[in-house]
């Protein structure tokens, strides 16, 4: 229970810190003199971490039914049978 405790804080924290960053991104944006536009330069590092974290979870989906599906992951008997 308490590995899932960990996940779960550690999980909520990382929400928690997008939530405060893109609210302090979006209020920055509309006190600035450029207005929404100026929030032009942070869109393709979001958008480039969300294909970084897409591609890594889709590899190691991937990896994780590949081993299952070729018998790596079965147990062996300490007998060989």
């Amino acid at each position: 229970m308490r590995k899932h405790l960990i996940i779960l804080g550690l999980t909520f924290a990382g929400l928690a810190a997008f939530a405060v960053f893109a609210g302090w991104a979006f209020f920055a944006a509309s006190e600035s003199g450029a207005g929404w536009r100026s929030l032009g330069p942070i869109w393709p590092y979001l958008f480039g971490g969300c294909a970084v974290a897409a591609t890594l979870t889709a590899l190691l989906m991937w990896l994780a039914f590949y081993s299952a599906n070729h018998g790596y992951d079965d147990r062996i008997d300490p007998e060989g049978h």
